[in-house]
C-alpha cells in the first residue's frame, strides 16, 4: 500500500524541482524527505529521481506516480471539506495568498469581521502578487488566492480551481498637480502615450499590461523607472518626476503634489478570489469568500 504522505512529498519535489526546495514547502527536514522518498523508492521497486545539476529530474516512473498523486491528493482534500462542512464549525488554519493592493483595501475589514465571528479560525496572510499567487495554489502553499487582473489581460487559472468575482478597481492616472493635464476632468487614453511613466515591477502582470495597452494604440511606453511600492510611486510624482496608473482600491489619501484623473475608456482591473474546488465544501473557505464579498460590497475609495 503506499503512503499519502510519502506521494505528497514525491509530489512537493516534482512542483519544487529539489528536495530542498520541497523540504522547505513541506516544513520538514532536508533529511526527512530523503528519507520519505528512499521509502517510497523502495515501495515501487524503481528509482524516481535523478541527479540534475543542483536539482533532480524525475524518472518516467516517477512523472507516472505524480500524475495519479493529484487525483489522489485531490480525493484527500475533497475528503478532509467534507469532513470539516458535516463537522459544521468555522475553525482551523487557512492561508491566503493576496496581492497587495487587495491587502490594503479589503483585509483590514475582512480580516476582523472574521476573528469576530469566527474565533477558531487562524488566517495566515501572505502579500503575492498573482504571478506568484497561482504557483503557490497550485503548489498547495496556499487555501484561497486574492488576486487581479486588468480587462483585456485576464490571469489564466489552473484547472480544478473555482473562482468568485469580489469587485471592479478602476485605475486612474496619478500626475504631479502642475501638470497641463492634471487638471482636466477627464483624459482620452491617446492623450497619455507619451507620458513618462513609473510602471510596476518589470515583468510583472501590472507592467505588461501597461506596455500591451500603450502598444495596442501604435505608441511605445516611455517607463522611465520601475517600482514596487505604492507609496514610493506616490512620492515621486509629487516630486514632479512622472506620471502612474494608480488604481483606485487601496490608494487611500494622496500627497501633496498629486492629482488622479479619470482616464477614457476606463482602465479597469477585476478583483477576485479562487480557491482549490476539491476544497470548496470546507466551511473555512466559505466564511472567508465571504467576508471579502462583504469588505468589497463596503469598500469606499
Amino acid at each position: 500500500m503506499l503512503s499519502v504522505e510519502r506521494l505528497r512529498v514525491l509530489h512537493a519535489i516534482a512542483a519544487h524541482g529539489s528536495l530542498s526546495a520541497a523540504s522547505q514547502a513541506l516544513h520538514v527536514t532536508n533529511s526527512a524527505v530523503s528519507q520519505q522518498l528512499t521509502k517510497l523508492e523502495r515501495e515501487v521497486g524503481q528509482p524516481l529521481v535523478e541527479r540534475n545539476g543542483r536539482g533532480v529530474r524525475l524518472t518516467d516512473a516517477a512523472e507516472l506516480l505524480v500524475e495519479h498523486t493529484s487525483r489522489i491528493l485531490s480525493l484527500v482534500h475533497r475528503a478532509q471539506a467534507d469532513l470539516e462542512a458535516h463537522r459544521g464549525e468555522v475553525t482551523g488554519h487557512l492561508r491566503l495568498s493576496a496581492t497587495p493592493t487587495a491587502v490594503r483595501g479589503l483585509l483590514p475589514t475582512a480580516l476582523p469581521a472574521l476573528r469576530e465571528a469566527h474565533p477558531g479560525l487562524r488566517v495566515e496572510l501572505h502579500e503575492d502578487e498573482p504571478q506568484e499567487s497561482v504557483p503557490a495554489m497550485v503548489r498547495g502553499d496556499a487555501d484561497l488566492a486574492l488576486v487581479v487582473d486588468w480587462m483585456g489581460a485576464p490571469l489564466q487559472l489552473p484547472q480544478g480551481m473555482t473562482r468568485a468575482s469580489l469587485m471592479e478597481d478602476v485605475g486612474d492616472i496619478a500626475l504631479p498637480s502642475d501638470h497641463p493635464l492634471a487638471h482636466r476632468e477627464i483624459l482620452e487614453l491617446d492623450e497619455i502615450l507619451d507620458l513618462p511613466w513609473i510602471s510596476w515591477t518589470r515583468g510583472s502582470i501590472c507592467d505588461d499590461w501597461l506596455h500591451d495597452i500603450i502598444r495596442a494604440r501604435g505608441a511605445e511606453p516611455h517607463v522611465i523607472h520601475s517600482v514596487e511600492e505604492h507609496q514610493t510611486k506616490l512620492a515621486l510624482i509629487a516630486a514632479g518626476i512622472g506620471a502612474a496608473v494608480m488604481p483606485r482600491l487601496g490608494r487611500g489619501p494622496l500627497p501633496e503634489g498629486v492629482r488622479v484623473v479619470p482616464v477614457q475608456p476606463a482602465m479597469v482591473r477585476q478583483v477576485y478570489v479562487f480557491w482549490r474546488t476539491d476544497a470548496s465544501r470546507r466551511p473555512a473557505i466559505r466564511a472567508v469568500v465571504r467576508a471579502l464579498r462583504e469588505a468589497a460590497a463596503s469598500y469606499t475609495e
